[in-house]
């Protein structure tokens, strides 16, 4: 399998409580993290192996397993993605991946140098200035100095601190220091390069100056694992992606495949169970039991572009069994702080639902395009029978990720913080009349 650069099986990592990890080399104390040693072994043969000790043991009271039984490919120029809530297991998985600890259990095949970014300043030390810690951060990421010589002026300018390059960093905003560490590691050239979460800090055009940046790299024929909680952006990015849940491979698969399952996992509910939610009111003439996002060629995804159309199914259930007279339905969709930012409404929209036969089950909202910035939005759902409110929740009963597909065709949005609304426009010059 030449193809595959990545061969994870049965892998396990077994950690006990209260104990802090061990360094054993003198760059790792210097930097006051455990990374630098992971750079080390990545000038050692590109044909890497790491191995547990075979077997199990069993766990005492002070013991847990961060991660366990997990299995996966990845193939050269391909991106996973892999997400889960916090402490699921993600940034154990990547300190394995890139060697800075050992597993417990399983076999880890890498075929390829790996550079890693797993947090922001790694290798930064606080009294050096921007400058002398672009060369540190090089070693540490195990450039040499002819390439940071080389590549200094593309990385200064990627990370936007010409102005700061001679300041000491432990004056920096967390914002400067991350993009100073992601230009440098950007400007690596390993066969797999392994970032965790490093758009959780900087602005909008920096966020997507990254992702177009990890995108050139899996272009170049490099393979990518991405940690994130920016569904949008994993969506966006990966080909594949791995949901872990304590510590266990939950699903392995395509993007919407995954994310869904994971947006279902993290409302604590399957769509089947919206029936059985008590936070409602109405007559019960309708009772929603489900809501589907399909997009694409009618396929279930709750990630969707900003450009292109998609489908609201609202499935229900008719509990009158017979026609329904006069039905209006909405929905509302709320920002991340539970903000309105539109709703959908057949009233509105001028959609007769007149008479509803007995034997429909669902209602389809049909978008063309939502224009709205990327981020993470909930679904409200209401229904009203004959002028009487049928079903009605109030709390979000499903979320709606939106990724920037190029609304604006020039790849460019408003800046963050600046709006959820984006309204197509144009600008021209006119003089003045006297």
């Amino acid at each position: 399998m030449p193809d595959v650069v990545i061969q994870v099986a049965n892998l396990g990592k077994k950690f006990r409580r209260g104990v802090r990890p061990s360094y054993s080399r003198f760059s790792e104390l210097l930097t006051g993290t455990a990374h630098a040693g992971a750079r080390w072994v990545r000038d050692r043969a590109l044909s890497l192996v790491s191995r547990g000790n075979g077997h199990e043991a069993s766990l005492d009271d002070n013991e847990f397993w961060a991660l366990k039984d997990v299995s996966f490919e990845v193939k050269r120029g391909e991106v996973l993605g892999i997400i889960g809530r916090n402490g699921a297991g993600k940034s154990t998985l990547l300190k394995l991946l890139s060697r800075i600890t050992k597993p417990t259990t399983g076999e880890i095949r890498l075929r390829g140098r790996v550079g890693s970014l797993l947090e922001v300043g790694t290798g930064f030390h606080p009294e050096l200035t921007g400058r002398e810690n672009i060369y540190l951060n090089g070693t540490v990421l195990g450039m040499r100095k002819r390439e940071v010589d080389r590549r200094f002026d593309e990385i200064v300018d990627f990370a936007e601190i010409e102005q700061f390059l001679d300041t000491p960093v432990k004056h920096y905003s967390s914002g400067m220091y991350m993009r100073l560490a992601f230009a440098v590691a950007g400007h690596l050239e390993p066969e797999i390069l392994v970032v965790d979460e490093v758009l959780a800090v900087g602005d909008a055009e920096f966020q997507k100056k990254c992702l177009g940046k990890m995108s050139e790299v899996a272009k170049g024929g490099r393979t990518v694992l991405f940690v994130s909680h920016n569904l949008a952006a994993i969506h966006a990015m990966c080909h594949s992606v791995l949901l872990l849940t304590r510590g266990r491979v939950a699903c392995a698969g395509g993007a919407d495949e995954s994310i869904a399952h994971y947006v279902r996992m993290s409302a604590g509910m399957s769509t089947t169970r919206l029936a059985d939610r008590t936070d409602r009111t109405g007559s019960g003439a309708v009772r929603f039991t489900a809501v589907e996002v399909l997009a694409g060629s009618n396929e279930r995804a709750n990630v969707v572009p900003n450009n292109a159309p998609f489908t609201l199914r609202l499935r229900y259930q008719n509990t009158l069994g017979r026609d329904l007279r006069f039905v209006l339905v909405a929905v509302g969709i709320d920002d991340e702080h539970g903000v309105r930012v539109t709703q959908l409404n057949s009233d509105v929209c001028g959609c007769s639902l007149k008479t509803v036969p007995a034997a429909a089950e669902a209602f389809d909202i049909h978008v063309k395009r939502l224009p709205l910035a990327a981020g993470r939005y909930g679904l409200t759902l209401w229904c009203s029978v004959n002028g009487e409110i049928a079903d009605w929740l109030t709390a979000e009963v499903e979320c709606l990720h939106v990724f920037d597909g190029g609304f604006f065709r020039r790849g460019r949005q408003p800046l963050a913080g600046q709006g959820r609304l984006l309204v197509e426009h144009r600008f021209s010059c006119c003089a003045s009349r006297s």
